[in-house]
């Protein structure tokens, strides 16, 4: 047990490291929410409509801006060990007595940690613009973004390691994003929807994210959506990270 924190240690602080010499990637990751939360975010404070009721319009935009982050940030997580793959370290890794989960681990927990601070850095952005979240109900947001963040890394680790390719895994990942983030009801709720779109939302997972968020953020901690959305990406997290350690153990076997 202690080698194998021992080995995610020294996977974690490597890839700190390295993101610490070129924070651009974390600056980044930051850019596309940013954008719609200043140049999207204002038109919505004018608007009543179902869903949105007497609550602020950041807090209900806020929430869907953080699981946007995890899709593109977090989910383009994998292309940090494209350079690993070419440069040979993934190989050398083959002769290591090391845990194959305490690497993957590391690397793992690491962009997950890039991907908190990114959500932190935007909810300071927002409570500074008018945010009011619920004290407790933040602490459990950034639980459940963590859950969130393990799940869109771990899954962009196994796709990378498995395509190896930049241009193909950009368009796969782009592919795979792009309908999962309009079901999710980010940018407005779901419940303005047509019925058939409705339906499609009830099997993605980050449209539960999304009404999670949202209901811990304003402070309705009893709300089922909230149970929902952690068993689920609870769920799937745990099935991503045992993906992603198999992949990776053949990769490195």
């Amino acid at each position: 047990m202690l080698e194998f924190l021992r080995d995610t240690q020294l996977m974690f602080g490597r890839s700190l490291i390295r993101t610490l010499r070129n924070p651009v990637w974390v600056i980044i990751g930051l850019l596309q929410p940013v954008l719609y939360f200043l140049l999207f975010a204002p038109l919505l404070n004018s608007l009543q409509m179902p869903g949105f009721g007497q609550t602020s319009s950041l807090n209900i935009f806020v929430p869907g801006l953080l699981v946007m982050i995890a899709l593109f940030s977090a989910g383009f997580a994998g292309f940090s060990i494209l350079d690993d793959l070419r440069s040979g370290v993934v190989e050398r890794l083959r002769v290591t007595p090391a845990s194959r989960l305490a690497l993957l681990l590391g690397m793992v927990l690491h962009d997950v940690l890039v991907f908190l601070i990114q959500c932190g850095l935007l909810v300071v952005a927002a409570t500074l613009m008018g945010l009011r979240a619920d004290p407790l109900g933040l602490v459990l947001l950034f639980a459940l973004m963590a859950l969130l963040g393990l799940m869109m890394v771990s899954v962009s680790y196994a796709l990378t390691l498995i395509i190896k390719d930049q241009s193909s895994l950009a368009a796969m990942l782009s592919t795979i994003t792009q309908p999962l983030l309009l079901l999710s009801g980010v940018l407005l709720p779901l419940t303005l929807a047509p019925r058939l779109l409705q339906t499609l939302a009830a099997f993605n997972p980050f449209a539960h994210a999304v009404d999670a968020a949202r209901a811990l953020v304003n402070g309705h901690l009893g709300d089922q959506s909230i149970l929902l959305g952690f068993g689920i990406v609870a769920m799937l997290a745990v099935l991503a990270t045992l993906w992603a350690s198999r992949i990776f153990r053949e990769a490195t076997a």
